[in-house]
């Protein structure tokens, strides 16, 4: 008798244990993958990024989503316009059913109502960490657009978030849907190929190891439409400047791809931060064509110079991680020359092999990626090491191959238009990803310690560009 109770009493206490671990605190909801299960809330929804997570139905999302926002917010009306869209398509509609909320209080009400398990953050990046604090302080998860700190202040409020949902026994992660680009997915394949591309070289400032650029446009149109931005993406105090936005995707490239399931700590990890940023100029009629605006804003006038908007999105950084140099950039021009578009840049050198993204005219403003042989290395034993990647790739991606350019000891990864998913599809697999996270509760460790390294580098870049001036 005395044996069966014992081992009736081990199974409670372990089953009590199991469940300790593996249930939220509180009243927190417990994800187990069930349908319906997840509920938004979409908190001031200002960047259409808010609305490209429901583009397409989810089984575990609920239907019904709760938004809170200003009152007469035009992000809003976008946001729902955006919704509506989905819900009356042809093809695969949605049936999302949006409750809204707006007024001056909308994050109390928010934080009080608790409707939903799960916050989206998408928008005006001023009040955006704190909005993030709010609600993880409420026992409420975080999927949060980039960026998620823009200044020094920010960081450390980030840094107070990241401890508290911790506490909290909530999560919080970063929408960093570049990692789900096949381009990238093959990069990071191939950089991680010792056999291929040997070690990342040290590199030094002047020529670092890794260097990214990336070149934007404030004005853009979509199908012969503007794409209309609010007047407060040219404010860098609500947007961030060019190296506290865009970088946040370069950073997190470079963190993930050369350094993959390490953690970096800004604390020993990075070190001889530089950087340095310059304005693009915005004429009154370029800011009307773009915003719709005829005025700019009391908040922009401190930014005028002789009629002219300096807007502080254009930069460059430098730093080390792990004692390998990295150099970045990025550029904001108003509006491309005709017939072109958004371009990026990359090159990541290896002992064995050099990588270069490259997106220009030439590839007709579509990323490729091309590998070349170091100095010394033999060109028929680079040959060979390249196809040998390349079949190892192919028994998970059968559709990449390579094939000489004209450039002696240059080959061009092909990956197929087909087999390339479009930006807007990305956000989708960010948000299973983070579902699989609340389900599993497996998120690992680097995930947090690499967010706020990558914020640490930006809000410093920031404060030491304004130094120099």
């Amino acid at each position: 008798m005395k044996k069966g109770w014992s081992i009736i009493a081990v199974g409670l206490i372990l089953l009590s244990c199991m469940q300790k671990n593996n249930s939220p605190r509180g009243n927190q909801t417990i994800f187990i993958g069930k349908e319906g299960e997840i509920k938004l809330i979409v908190l001031a929804p200002g960047h259409f990024h808010a609305n490209l997570l429901q583009k397409s139905a989810m089984p575990q999302v609920n239907d019904s989503v709760f938004i809170y926002a200003p009152a007469e917010d035009t992000g809003l009306k976008q946001y729902l316009s955006a919704i509506e869209s989905f819900n009356q398509r042809d093809k695969d509609p949605t049936s999302w059913q949006t409750i809204v909320y707006t007024g001056d209080d909308f994050l109390n009400k928010m934080v009080t109502d608790k409707k939903g398990n799960v916050v989206v953050l998408a928008g005006n990046n001023k009040e955006k960490t704190e909005y993030i604090l709010s609600a993880v302080d409420a026992g409420l998860n975080v999927l949060s657009d980039k960026p998620m700190a823009i200044n020094r202040e920010d960081f450390l409020l980030l840094e107070e978030a990241y401890a508290n949902a911790e506490a909290q026994n909530v999560l919080l992660y970063d929408m960093m849907t570049e990692r789900y680009d096949m381009l990238n997915i093959i990069e990071k394949e191939l950089i991680n190929d010792p056999d291929f591309f040997g070690e990342l070289k040290t590199g030094t400032p002047e020529d670092p190891a890794v260097y990214m650029e990336s070149v934007h446009h404030f004005y853009k149109e979509v199908s012969g439409t503007p794409l209309i931005r609010p007047a407060w993406y040219y404010d860098v105090e609500q947007q961030g400047e060019g190296i506290a936005d865009v970088t946040t995707h370069l950073i997190d490239l470079l963190f993930w791809k050369c350094f993959p399931g390490q953690s970096i700590n800004y604390t020993r990890d990075i070190g001889n931060i530089s950087s340095s940023h310059w304005a693009t100029e915005i004429t009154l009629p370029q800011f009307t064509k773009s915003t719709g605006e005829t005025a700019f804003p009391d908040y922009l006038q401190k930014y005028l110079n002789n009629s002219i908007l300096k807007v502080y999105a254009n930069g460059t950084l430098h730093f080390d991680v792990k004692h390998r140099n990295v150099g970045l950039k990025v550029i904001w021009n108003y509006q491309a020359p005709e017939g072109s578009g958004d371009t990026f840049m990359s090159v990541v050198k290896g002992t064995k092999t050099t990588l270069k993204t490259i997106q220009n005219k030439e590839q007709n403003f579509v990323k490729q990626l091309y590998v070349q042989k170091t100095d010394g290395m033999d060109e028929n034993e680079f040959s060979d090491n390249l196809q040998k990647a390349i079949e190892k790739i192919r028994t998970t991606y059968p559709f990449v191959s390579a094939s000489p350019t004209t450039v002696k000891g240059e080959y061009i990864i092909n990956i197929p238009s087909e087999n390339r998913e479009g930006h807007e599809s990305h956000f989708k697999y960010v948000a299973e990803s983070f579902f699989s996270f609340l389900v599993n509760r497996d998120m690992p460790d680097w995930e947090k310690i690499n967010t706020l390294a990558k914020y640490y580098i930006t809000t410093k870049a920031v404060e030491i560009a304004k130094d120099r001036d």
